[in-house]
Parts: structure tokens; sequence; C-alpha cells
């Protein structure tokens, strides 16, 4: 169970460094251009604090003291996304919010339960 644990914290690292970087580097134009019309409801800054956020929790998913809380930091940046998503009626983002929230949640309980890194 530890070596999934850390399977998912690592997909997970993956997967929220590239979106955090995107939101950080890429302009808000180019993020809408690309697909992401949720940014047109925030401003340049909101945008890149998303980033921020999503970049410093895929740092703590890798930083073994910081996992479980770094999984509970990324499930409510899903749970703000999935919120934004069904403001604007976009299905399928939803669906992939709730997936990447399930995986937080799971290595969270795994990492503040039974499976935690002190024990």
């Amino acid at each position: 169970m530890n070596l999934a644990l850390w399977i998912i914290a690592i997909v997970l690292a993956v997967g929220f460094t590239a979106s955090g970087l995107m939101k950080i580097f890429r302009s808000k134009e180019q993020l809408v251009s690309s697909g992401m019309g949720w940014a047109q409801d925030f401003s340049p800054s909101t945008i890149r604090l998303i980033g921020i956020a999503e970049l410093l929790g895929a740092i703590g998913l890798i930083l073994p003291v910081l996992v479980p809380l770094a999984a509970v930091g990324l499930v409510l940046v899903m749970v703000g996304a999935a919120a934004v998503h069904a403001r604007r009626k976009e299905w399928p983002f939803i669906a992939v919010n709730v997936v990447l929230m399930a995986l937080a949640v799971f290595v969270a309980w795994g990492r503040f339960g039974p499976y935690s890194l002190t024990s």
C-alpha cells in the first residue's frame, strides 16, 4: 500500500506541476485560447496564484513530512475548480476534478491514517 500511495502522489505531483507552471507562465489569453475558458472569469494575478498553489501542492507531495497536508490542500483546490466548472456548466472538467480529488483524498487518508510516514 505504501508503494501505491507513493506512485499516486508522484503522478499527482507531475500533473499539478505541469498545470501550475502553465498557469504561472502563460498569459490569460493563451490559457483561454488553449481551452481553459474558466480563465476569462479571473484576473491574471488570481490565475498565477492558483498556479502557485498547485505548484506548492506538487512540491509538498514529494516531501515526506508534507504529503498529507499537501494532499488536503490539493483536495481544496479541486473543490474550488469543480465549483468554478459547475458554475460554467463545464461538466467534463468536473469529472477530471473529481478524479484528481479522489486520488488526493486517497493519499491524504493513507498518509494521515494507517500508512502514515511516521509509522
